[in-house]
């Protein structure tokens, strides 16, 4: 049960810390405000990483531990469990963000942003995470030897660049659960365009574990 909370504890740090600096800095007005939130998102998946690490693996992210689970590294139990903890972290660090800065300020959950249609928005979830997951199963791994002990690191600095890109597209989301939570209590266009990020992250960590399979030079070690 500890990995449980230990998960359901770091995404909701992930999701008050980097959606509250997405709505404390009005994230898209101008570049230092797209450069702020992602250095947010990125730092806390670094602090977690070092904190909760050691517990669950801080996956705090359904579609990493889904892209875990397709790779054979965790249980169909822990999969599912971790999922639903995730998101009731996030709904709890959504619901202390709306207590903060009110449930009208959008609470920093993802939308297809001005201008960009469906199949932009969507590929660009799919490819992000795509990348997000990848990055994840190889710098945890074995093969790695001795480079894993910076895998938060790796893995935060690689979240930072994923929203720099992402951002002008869908907010980046790349994580069910940091959408799901913000949208159920901000409502509006964010639960009309939830579904993309519940889709195009589950079908990103799914391609990012079939790439690793292809790539992973030693499965026995894994």
């Amino acid at each position: 049960m500890k990995k449980y909370i230990a998960e359901m504890i770091g995404t909701f740090v992930l999701t008050l810390l980097g959606c509250g600096t997405a709505v404390s800095l009005s994230c898209g007005v101008d570049t230092a405000s797209v450069v702020g939130t992602a250095i947010a998102f990125g730092l806390a998946v670094v602090a977690m990483a070092y904190t909760i690490g050691g517990i669950s693996g801080c996956h705090i992210n359904p579609a990493i531990t889904l892209g875990v689970f397709l790779s054979g590294k965790i249980s169909a139990k822990d999969c599912g469990m971790y999922m639903v903890f995730q998101v009731i972290g996030a709904l709890i660090g959504a619901a202390v963000l709306c207590v903060l800065a009110g449930c009208d300020s959008g609470l920093g959950a993802n939308q297809l942003q001005n201008g960009i249609e469906l199949v932009p928005g969507l590929v660009a979830e799919i490819v992000l995470t795509m990348i997000f997951v990848l990055v994840v199963l190889g710098a945890t791994s074995k093969t790695n030897g001795a480079t894993n002990n910076l895998a938060g690191l790796a893995i935060g600095l690689s979240l930072i660049l994923i929203h720099l890109v992402g951002i002008h597209y869908t907010g980046t989301s790349v994580n069910p659960a940091r959408s799901i939570g913000p949208a159920l209590l901000a409502q509006g266009k964010a639960m009309t365009d939830l579904w993309i990020f519940i889709v195009g992250p589950f079908v990103g960590a799914a391609l990012a574990a079939c790439l690793w399979k292809v790539i992973n030079l030693d499965k026995e070690a894994e």
